[in-house]
């Protein structure tokens, strides 16, 4: 899940790129889910994905040689399991920078998780251990993000 979580952890520091980047779609997403972003995320992954082959470190479940495939699944569904939850946001009246628990929290691993499911047998247990894993670690690389200037909120 490294690839997914670097993926959900790129866009935040484009804030400090002025140059072109805009949004996906303002009127479906927010203007907060730009191109850049989500192009970012999925760059991010695919290098955790590649480091991650290149040292021995990948999973039983996924061969070296599919570290490409691998880092694409997971980087494209983080980005857009985040999109999707910014849509039912903007459906359900939330404005941009509110919180909205779990999905906030959970959004990204759940696009990565549908996307990477057919390359990868995942048990229930498996599922459950990296939900509740994300949603933990979520929160507290969030506040750490927020402390840092990294982020305009603590979600």
């Amino acid at each position: 899940m490294a690839p997914a979580y670097a993926a959900n952890m790129a866009p935040p520091f484009l804030r400090y790129w002025r140059g072109w980047n805009p949004p996906l779609q303002r009127r479906l997403f927010g203007a907060h889910k730009t191109v850049l972003g989500f192009a970012a995320g999925v760059l991010a992954a695919l290098a955790v994905a590649r480091l991650q082959a290149r040292v021995g470190w990948t999973h039983a479940l996924v061969a070296p040689s599919e570290w490409a495939a691998a880092g694409l699944a997971l980087g494209f569904g983080a980005m857009a399991g985040d999109a999707v939850k910014s849509f039912f946001k903007r459906r359900r009246g939330r404005p941009p920078g509110t919180p909205w628990p779990p999905f906030d929290q959970l959004d990204f691993v759940v696009g990565a998780l549908l996307l990477v499911a057919p390359r990868v047998e995942l048990g229930a247990a498996d599922v459950a251990l990296t939900l509740a894993a994300t949603f933990v670690g979520d929160l507290l690389v969030n506040r750490a993000a927020f402390r840092l200037g990294i982020k305009d909120t603590p979600w």
